[in-house]
């Protein structure tokens, strides 16, 4: 009995710089240039596409103290897709970098907003207590064209979405 082969479609690097074992020295400080995306496959369908980066970490721009926590990416996307070594090394660059949480996760959602032109993109950070306080911001944007707008304001009044998303 003849099996017949998988037909593959072949890869390309389409520029990436990171992927496949090449090396770059840890970021010192917040770099949004390291970002790099490759296209997307199937640019006709609607995925919801979840990155978990479970040990974040910045700095208080104040005191200088690290703050940790988790960030968690989502996006619906369009043409492009994040490739996640450069979004590893992206977020590890804020190790070294003073911002408040909240500006974090704005931050975060515009740079990845810029290099992926997405239909939906929300940004959720999960950050430890300090003095007490944990402090959980959301930001979420969506494109007019294909509802994503509204869905981005219902996910941002949803008093639910901290606990739907676990």
């Amino acid at each position: 009995m003849q099996t017949k082969a998988k037909k593959t479609v072949p890869r390309t690097r389409e520029g990436l710089t990171l992927l496949g074992g090449a090396r770059r020295a840890a970021p010192r400080d917040y770099d949004p240039s390291i970002l790099e995306c490759f296209s997307n496959r199937h640019p006709e369908l609607d995925a919801m596409v979840t990155l978990r980066c479970p040990e974040f970490t910045t700095l208080c721009p104040i005191t200088g103290q690290p703050d940790f926590g988790e960030l968690v990416v989502r996006y619906v996307p369009a043409a492009k897709l994040v490739e996640s070594k450069s979004l590893k090394l992206y977020l590890f660059s804020f190790r070294n970098h003073g911002d408040f949480h909240e500006d974090v996760c704005a931050v975060v959602l515009k740079d990845l907003r810029a290099l992926l032109s997405p239909k939906y993109i929300e940004v959720r950070g999960r950050f430890r207590p300090r003095g007490g306080i944990a402090i959980h911001p959301f930001v979420a944007w969506g494109a007019a064209k294909g509802g994503w707008a509204d869905f981005a304001r219902e996910r941002l009044l949803d008093e639910d979405v901290e606990i739907a998303d676990g």
